[in-house]
């Protein structure tokens, strides 16, 4: 019989320790603190199920585990695609096309004023959870930025 406490999807694991763990659910960003950290590392993407500890239900445990990879983050030294281009070209500056790639994953383009395309890099990185968790929802396990003046290309890739 299933715990009507108990809840089943994909988390992102944004701390741990060997006490502890902390996940938040990709779908709702419910944060989730584990009593027990049953081995997961920081960056980690987990399909589970999850259920109040007894008596008091202010921490969570691990119920079942059905998959879990590592995410990783990366920055490219590969310009963007021909398509990433004429996607940026198509569009006003501060605009983002999101695309399902061809298989698995997702492509986001951003058209950037060509002057700021380093920064525009800078803050895509600097959203390391965001990147995670988008990469964790599509069920991927990397994440490349790439970029050319005024194109900055995110890669969610299989």
């Amino acid at each position: 019989m299933t715990d009507d406490r108990e809840k089943t999807g994909t988390f992102l694991v944004t701390a741990g320790d060997d006490g502890s763990a902390v996940l938040r659910d990709v779908a709702d960003g419910q944060i989730h603190t584990l009593a027990e950290n049953p081995g997961f590392e920081t960056c980690e993407a987990v399909e589970a199920t999850v259920e109040p500890e007894q008596p008091l239900e202010v921490a969570w445990r691990v119920v079942d585990v059905v998959d879990r990879w590592t995410i990783s983050v990366e920055e490219s030294s590969e310009s963007p695609t021909t398509l990433e281009r004429d996607v940026a070209a198509d569009q006003a500056v501060g605009e983002l096309t999101e695309r399902e790639r061809a298989g698995t994953g997702e492509i986001h383009v951003l058209t950037v004023p060509e002057g700021e395309t380093d920064t525009a890099v800078a803050d895509v990185l600097d959203d390391d959870e965001g990147l995670r968790s988008r990469a964790a929802r599509l069920g991927v396990e990397r994440v490349v930025v790439r970029s050319a003046p005024g194109v900055v290309s995110v890669r969610y890739l299989p």
